[in-house]
């Protein structure tokens, strides 16, 4: 009698590696690398001290050193991780082999920008000394032997060729069960997990040559993605999850401390800016991510907000000689924006999809060359043109002036710091309501229409009046964003508010911001603005090209991330369908083998 095996099949070997080798070589080879890498980075890379970040001395890494350092540090770990070591194995729920070829590859990189750079910079190898080809070296080592490590293995068949098998690995990793915690461990966790995130922010902002931040970048992007690949944000979301109120209080503690870390009142000036870009991507973010209507013209609204706050402040320029308190500005700037939100959302919502991208983007231009005409000349004197808004009072709230230094904690708060706190308020309020918004029945009809808008109609959901909802609750956010940058930058200026150019925020950029970082999340948007906001202004030198990078970048993006950086599982399976489907059919296909190997 035949017996039919129907037990579970067992996950896909793992795949052969790119570089032939026995697995404890590679592995022996990775920390080997990795260990020299380290050590070089305790040596002097150049004799001059002309390159920045002073990488002369002996015993101390300074600059791109440090990030060298990092990388190879955390290829150790996560290499050490795969010989089942309790304590360091819970790096690594989602894979063992794929962090540590991208963290290897992230520290060449970082490695052989910095040597390629001060070759540049100070004309030839020559300026080279014995620590970075050390380092260089140890990095090409240690990277030889990640990419002689066997492929992870999840249920997927393994890829043919080399390029696939890349794709593969920068894919999310599979489900897999954690080493439970201690309730302890896990908010400590939690706040480790915050900690850090403040100081990679700061850090950033910090940098201040150009050379060191493109190493940054490298060596973030790499680490990052090493994380994803680990299983690490997973696993962190889940501990969120379980401890929401831990998470939130670390997450405002930690935005709240920014402040205190900057000594440079420009750098806090920076983090009070990507504030607002982040608010209004946020706000962008309910019209197209949660109700899927494409707003091209988006910018105009924060520039209503910051208009209307500009013209109630008090200031000699204003055609209005009124002066309100600011919770008063701050409301009529939001109701002034929610006002036009609905004058131009009735008449073109019944629009969809390239019609009203095309519509918004004309608000958004009739907006900019309408206040440029207010100017007495080709209309009425409210805008003053082109010289805009200027000599916007600082911010007086219940006796606290924004525009003057405190003392707190015998720490120093500048003008910028007062206003990069005052921000963060808002922010968080605006975080309350996307999320309120979200959770309700109008956020759930907002999703039904983005995904069919004929399917929800036929359901009973009145698809334009909460499309017109959600094109109001997007103005009024944004306007409430721009009361604030009309007293941070003392002035407005129609130039301020286009759909594309070098200043940010944009109506572009701040689309960008909502598509890179995640349509329909909350972090997402956050995310995606602090990046394209703060990597112009750290790159001022490669200003002719922005846009050029800024093609690239997206290019690649919709490559490798369609459903952005911080995806909504709904976004995820969306985009990622086809290799659910092979890896469905991979499973059907040996379960089926089995089955007949069981038969026969």
């Amino acid at each position: 009698m035949t017996t039919t095996n129907l037990t579970k099949t067992p996950d896909a070997a793992p795949g052969a590696p790119l570089i032939p080798l026995p697995l404890g070589t590679a592995r022996i080879l990775t920390l080997a690398g990795s260990a020299v890498t380290l050590v070089g980075t305790f040596l002097a890379w150049t004799w001059s001290q002309d390159f920045p970040g002073n990488l002369t001395v002996t015993g101390y890494p300074g600059g791109l050193q440090t990030l060298t350092l990092t990388g190879a540090l955390l290829t150790l770990l996560f290499t050490l991780s795969g010989y089942g070591i309790k304590g360091l194995r819970w790096l690594t729920p989602g894979g063992t082999h794929s962090p540590v070829r991208l963290l290897a590859l992230g520290t060449l990189g970082t490695t052989l920008f910095a040597m390629a750079a001060i070759s540049v910079v100070l004309g030839g190898l020559i300026n080279l000394d014995p620590g970075a080809w050390i380092s260089g070296v140890g990095a090409l080592a240690a990277t030889v032997g990640a990419f002689a490590l066997p492929e992870d293995a999840h249920g997927e068949t393994p890829a043919a060729n080399g390029w696939e098998r890349f794709r593969q690995s920068l894919k999310a990793p599979a489900p897999n069960t954690p080493e439970p915690l201690p309730g302890w461990a896990e908010i400590l966790v939690i706040t480790g997990v915050f900690a850090a995130g403040l100081f990679v922010f700061a850090y950033g902002i910090d940098i201040e040559y150009p050379e060191l931040f493109i190493g940054f970048l490298i060596t973030v992007g790499f680490t990052f993605a090493a994380f994803g690949k680990a299983g690490l944000p997973r696993r962190t979301s889940q501990l969120a999850g379980k401890h929401r109120k831990v998470a939130m209080l670390a997450a405002l503690a930690a935005a709240i401390c920014f402040p205190f870390t900057q000594t440079n009142d420009q750098y806090a000036l920076i983090g009070a800016q990507v504030l607002i870009f982040a608010t209004v991507a946020l706000g962008l973010n309910v019209v197209v991510g949660l109700a899927g209507l494409l707003d091209l013209g988006y910018v105009a609204f924060l520039g209503v907000g910051a208009y209307t706050a500009a013209l109630v402040s008090g200031t000699a320029s204003s055609a209005f000689d009124v002066k309100f308190p600011f919770w008063a500005a701050a409301l009529a700037g939001a109701a002034a924006s929610l006002l036009f939100g609905v004058i131009i959302g009735a008449p073109t919502l019944r629009l969809r999809g390239d019609y009203l991208a095309i519509v918004t983007l004309g608000f958004g231009e009739i907006f900019r060359i309408t206040v440029l005409n207010l100017n007495g000349k080709t209309g009425p004197d409210i805008t003053n043109g082109s010289n805009g808004v200027t000599n916007v009072p600082d911010l007086n709230i219940f006796g606290f002036d924004l525009g003057i230094q405190h003392d707190v904690l015998g720490f120093t708060l500048t003008r910028s710091a007062n206003y990069f706190l005052l921000m963060l308020l808002f922010t968080v309020i605006v975080v309350l309501v996307f999320r309120r918004s979200a959770e309700s029945r109008i956020g759930r009809a907002w999703v039904a229409i983005r995904e069919d808008e004929t399917a929800a109609t036929a359901m009973g959901i009145n698809g334009f009046r909460l499309k017109l909802m959600a094109f109001a609750l997007g103005a009024a956010l944004a306007g409430f964003a721009g009361s604030v940058q009309a007293h941070l930058g003392y002035s407005v200026t129609p130039e301020q508010y286009q759909f594309a150019g070098s200043v940010a925020p944009n109506s572009a950029f701040l689309l960008a911001a909502v598509i890179l970082g995640g349509m329909g999340t909350i972090a997402g948007p956050l995310i995606g603005a602090a990046l394209l906001y703060l990597i112009p202004a750290k790159l001022a030198f490669m200003q002719d090209y922005q846009l050029v990078l800024f093609g690239l970048a997206l290019i690649l993006l919709m490559r490798f991330k369609p459903e952005g950086l911080v995806a909504d599982r709904r976004k995820k399976l969306e985009f990622h369908e086809t290799d659910q489907q092979a890896a469905s059919d991979d499973a059907l296909t040996g379960a089926g083998t089995g089955v007949a190997k069981a038969g026969a």
